[in-house]
């Protein structure tokens, strides 16, 4: 029996998974710029790594063409781009020092990555009420990237060196891997809802923000790492608060 052929696939059905794809080798690249000694280029493809990210699922779900097979395409790029890249930079900047116990330390940060995204992809499918889509359970494989190479981003702002510090990355390292894979609510910025009448001074915000980006990226990153750190808490707070009308 003859089959008819298989009618080929628009071409929006392959923009997200185009994105992901180059989120991943960006990710990639990162290691490669990271064995050529240029730090700042290294970080600077992870964070790119990060937008495109957050650019892909949000396209797939406006071009309604998101599937299980662009899911999970995402999910092994954010471990490589998230999980692998900047445990490797951190380890081939500084933490080489300490030899066996260094590469521990970069073992340590992948598998709780990998550990923080497969127990993602496990609770997409069960119900949750409406306000808890706010919240992430663990800080997300982007935020942990981001949080992980802070002290770097800190020294680059600085302008000093911090490569014969390692402890400074090992403490980054473990306290980042224990935050991916803690039960502790987080908030998923792009669920959380503004209310109409700040929706302009938030737009203004944003337009300082990026002047301060292009400026100093440097020091603007480290004040955003310390400001999500600073908002860890106050998510846990937020949390509890709307869970215990529930329990009641």
């Amino acid at each position: 029996m003859t089959h008819p052929p298989l009618k080929a696939p628009r071409l929006t059905r392959v923009i997200p998974n185009a994105i992901t794809v180059t989120a991943l080798c960006t990710g990639l690249s990162a290691i490669r710029f990271a064995l050529s000694e240029r730090w700042e280029i290294a970080v600077g493809l992870i964070l790119l790594a990060a937008i495109l990210d957050a650019l892909d699922g949000r396209i797939a779900r406006f071009l309604r063409v998101d599937s299980p097979f662009g899911a999970e395409l995402d999910s092994l790029s954010d471990f490589i781009s998230f999980g692998v890249a900047p445990a490797v930079l951190l380890y081939l900047y500084s933490l080489h020092l300490w030899k066996g116990t260094g590469w521990a330390l970069t073992l340590f940060f992948s598998t709780c990555m990998a550990l923080r995204l497969a127990r993602f992809n496990t609770s997409m499918d069960v119900p949750k009420p409406e306000w808890a889509s706010r919240f992430s359970i663990g800080v997300p494989a982007p935020a942990g990237a981001f949080l992980g190479l802070s002290p770097l981003i800190f020294s680059f702002a600085l302008e000093t060196n911090f490569q014969d510090f390692p402890l400074l990355f090992a403490f980054s390292l473990i306290l980042t891997g224990l935050l991916m894979i803690s039960r502790i609510p987080t908030y998923v910025l792009k669920n959380v809802r503004v209310p109409h009448h700040f929706v302009r001074p938030l737009l203004m915000m944003v337009a300082i923000v990026m002047a301060a980006l292009f400026s100093a990226p440097w020091w603007t990153l480290s004040l955003g790492a310390f400001l999500y750190l600073f908002s860890i808490p106050l998510s846990l707070m937020s949390y509890k608060r709307k869970k215990e009308p529930i329990k009641k």
